[in-house]
């Protein structure tokens, strides 16, 4: 009988114990704005003053998690001032939103004065020996001289199609000539009459520069 009593006194006041504690609890949302913008502050990190209660806000600023009345809730960021919010006690809901604004923290540095010679002598010969490259325009027109264009398309192999095209001529010239010979032009008269005129005519002397 004593052992009922006491797991029945037990459970009652684990229950008050229980219901009290969940009317304490509040769960605290809103979203966190840049004051000068109203733009929201993403990831933005919020937590409970000397507890390791808190969470994250998302992409659009938004948070919400379980606080307790009298907690301070301490928001930061990178590039913001910290910002405090108390959770006033006299709350009768267990709900509360928040409209959060931060201001943007702006850090001043020391001028800093860069010499990059000692002397202005040393300046004046260094810059008259820097040596500029080309720009876009320049490397352009480089790329696109005359001898340049025809190195390169010496160099440049044959590509498929004139592979193919000059395959395709070898095999017309061995139909066009299938069971009789070849010309040969040294037996050919017409073609030594043209031979004799471009030798009178000087086309085989050898050019002076």
């Amino acid at each position: 009988m004593n052992r009922i009593f006491f797991l029945f006194a037990l459970l009652v006041s684990f229950s008050s114990y229980s219901q009290t504690n969940t009317e304490n609890l509040i769960q605290f949302s809103g979203v966190i704005v840049s004051r000068d913008s109203l733009t929201p502050v993403p990831f933005a990190t919020i937590i409970v003053k000397n507890t390791s209660r808190g969470t994250t806000s998302d992409y659009y600023g938004y948070f919400s998690f379980v606080a307790k009345p009298g907690d301070t809730i301490i928001f930061s960021s990178i590039g913001y001032k910290k910002s405090n919010f108390l959770v006033h006690d006299s709350l009768q809901t267990g709900r509360y939103s928040l409209i959060q604004a931060m201001y943007r923290d702006t850090v001043e540095l020391d001028t800093v004065s860069i010499f990059p010679w000692p002397t202005p002598e040393q300046f004046k010969q260094a810059f008259l020996a820097l040596d500029i490259p080309d720009d876009d325009l320049e490397i352009a027109r480089k790329n696109l001289a005359p001898g340049v264009l025809k190195e390169r398309g010496e160099a440049m192999p044959m590509t498929a199609s004139m592979n193919f095209k000059w395959q395709m001529q070898q095999q017309q010239s061995q139909l066009y000539y299938a069971g009789q010979y070849r010309p040969n032009n040294l037996l050919n008269p017409i073609a030594w009459a043209k031979f004799i005129e471009a030798w009178k005519r000087g086309d085989f002397k050898q050019k002076k520069d």
